[in-house]
């Protein structure tokens, strides 16, 4: 699952990556709070929510040293 995730990511925009980490990031925060106030079915929501966020700030990441390393050679 993570793989087609990651390969889904890597397609997107950095627009539309920094869009759906400020969604990823809204819904762990939500799970924080309903774990916080026991109301929290499934607590591996949580770690998916993390790693979910950890795989778009990586893709985030590729794409700027990408970009860096572009400009760098066209000097």
């Amino acid at each position: 699952m993570s793989k087609k995730l990651t390969a889904e990511y890597r397609n997107m925009s950095p627009e539309e990556l920094a869009n759906t980490l400020k969604g990823v990031q809204k819904n762990l925060f939500d799970l924080r709070f309903q774990s916080a106030t026991d109301r929290l079915e499934t607590p591996s929501q949580i770690r998916k929510a993390r790693r979910e966020i950890a795989r778009i700030k990586t893709v985030q990441r590729q794409k700027e040293l990408a970009e860096h390393k572009q400009t760098s050679e066209k000097k």
